[in-house]
C-alpha cells in the first residue's frame, strides 16, 4: 500500500516499527503537507467573511497552491522511502570479484545521490508551503492566526528535517562538487526557513 493512503494510526504505528522506512524524510514530507493542509484551511476561513474582502484573491491563491504542494508532498511519503530501498538493495548486491565490486560501489553511490536529491525536493516544496503559511497567517482571518502558526512551525520543521537527510546521506558520497552543490543548497533552505520562521512569530505577536 502507499504510504500516503495509509490511515494516520497505520503510518504511525509502520515508522514506530523496527522497519528502517518510512524515516525521518518521509515523515517531513507527511508533516509538510500538514502545514500546507492548514495554510489552506486558513485560506478557507477567510473567504467570503466580512473585512477581509481587500484579501480574498490573495487567499484564493494561496489555497491553491497550498493544495498543489499538498498532494506532491503525499507523493513524497513514498518517494522517499522508494529512494532510502534504492540505496538497501544496491548494498545486496554481489562483490566477491573486482569488476562486482565496482559495479557494487557504483550503484551505492548513485542511489545514495537519489537518497540525497528527494529529501532536497521535499526541503523546497517545504519551504515554499512556509511562505504560503506565513502570509495566510499575516493576511488571514485573525480567528485562525494560531493555526497559520502551527502551519508555519510544521513547515519550517519539515524543512530542517529533510536537509538533515540530505547532509546524513551526503556522508558517503565520493563526487566532491556534488556534496559542495547539495551542502550549498541545504544551508540556503536552512537560513531562509529560520528567517521566516522568526518573522512569524513578530507577525503572529502583532495580530
Amino acid at each position: 500500500m502507499n504510504m500516503k493512503d495509509m490511515t494516520v494510526s497505520q503510518l504511525s504505528e509502520l515508522t514506530a516499527s523496527s522497519s528502517a522506512a518510512p524515516g525521518g524524510g518521509s515523515i517531513s514530507a507527511m508533516a509538510g503537507a500538514y502545514a500546507a493542509a492548514l495554510a489552506s484551511m486558513v485560506c478557507k476561513l477567510t473567504v467570503g467573511k466580512k473585512g477581509y474582502e481587500a484579501v480574498q484573491a490573495q487567499m484564493e491563491r494561496i489555497d491553491r497552491q497550498a493544495e498543489a504542494l499538498r498532494l506532491e508532498l503525499l507523493d513524497e511519503i513514498q518517494k522517499d522511502s522508494e529512494s532510502f530501498n534504492a540505496y538497501m538493495v544496491a548494498l545486496t548486491l554481489p562483490k566477491e570479484t573486482q569488476a562486482e565490486r565496482i559495479l557494487r560501489n557504483a550503484a551505492m553511490q548513485e542511489a545514495l545521490k537519489g537518497a540525497c536529491s528527494v529529501p532536497l525536493e521535499v526541503a523546497g516544496k517545504c519551504l515554499g508551503v512556509l511562505h504560503l503559511a506565513a502570509t495566510a497567517l499575516e493576511l488571514g482571518n485573525k480567528n485562525t492566526a494560531s493555526d497559520a502558526m502551527v502551519g508555519v512551525l510544521l513547515a519550517r520543521a519539515s524543512v530542517l528535517g529533510a536537509v538533515n537527510n540530505v547532509l546524513i546521506n551526503l556522508g558517503g558520497i565520493k563526487d566532491e562538487e556534488f556534496v559542495e552543490h547539495m551542502t550549498a543548497a541545504c544551508e540556503e533552505l536552512s537560513a531562509q526557513a529560520n528567517q521566516k520562521e522568526a518573522a512569524a512569530h513578530t507577525t503572529l505577536h502583532a495580530r
